[in-house]
């Protein structure tokens, strides 16, 4: 147990402090950004990421910017290496890296989103939409989406640190099936959205549909655990 709290603590600290390192980012992007948007959309109100500035208009407005794109694709894949790379130190080998990676993520990804409410007032509510991701494509979707997902592998996570999660193939097929729904429904307008449109409305039934299949097979792989130690 003394283990568990320690792995535990050191993978929310980092997560939590990896949080504000990101939201400080968002900030500086912001202020490099907010400029050419107000130049290009005058009329759109202050803090609201789309319609996006597609990658020709922010040529033709800042060349000089425009390659600040490609350095923030390469980030943001550095940024989920340091969050593996961790998982994997703190954790202490391979057995226990998936779950340690879920806190560790979990907890970057959430209070990514507490330290920008903090720093900039963002964002207004929870059904604000964001851009989530840049790999392979746009990921987009309101807060509450991304934030419910970070709290759901958070908790997993530190329910397979503390005792050992037997999985078994139908198991990964509810996890990695929700998984698959959860992406769909983050990645499946991203045409429209690199196009320079407005989001439309965010498939929350698919959303939930992979949440309850993923949390169903965790929570099943859990309980068939305990009881087979009991």
């Amino acid at each position: 147990m003394n283990q568990w709290r320690r792995v535990a603590a050191g993978l929310l600290l980092f997560g939590i402090s990896f949080g504000y390192v990101e939201a400080a980012v968002v900030v500086y992007l912001r202020t490099i950004y907010d400029p050419i948007r107000r130049q290009i959309d005058p009329a759109r109100p202050s803090g609201d990421l789309f319609p996006l500035i597609t990658p020709e208009q922010i040529r033709t407005a800042a060349p000089g910017i425009s390659r600040l794109l490609v350095v923030e694709v390469f980030r943001e894949a550095a940024t989920i290496v340091m969050l593996a790379a961790v998982a994997l130190v703190i954790a202490g080998g391979l057995k226990f890296w998936l779950p340690a990676f879920a806190v560790a993520f979990g907890a970057w990804d959430l209070f990514f989103y507490v330290f920008l409410k903090i720093l900039i007032d963002w964002p207004a509510s929870v059904y604000t939409w964001d851009i989530l991701f840049l790999i392979p494509v746009p990921w987009a979707a309101p807060v509450l989406a991304p934030s419910v997902v970070s709290l759901t592998i958070m908790a997993a996570g530190l329910a397979a640190l503390r005792r050992p999660v037997c999985m078994r193939a139908a198991h990964w097929i509810l996890v990695f099936g929700g998984c698959g729904l959860i992406l769909f429904s983050f990645m499946q307008d991203f045409p429209n959205i690199l196009a320079g449109g407005f989001p439309r409305p965010f498939d929350w039934p698919v959303f939930i549909a992979g949440e309850l299949a993923g949390a169903a097979g965790f929570l099943h792989a859990l309980r068939t655990s305990t009881l087979g130690k009991s």
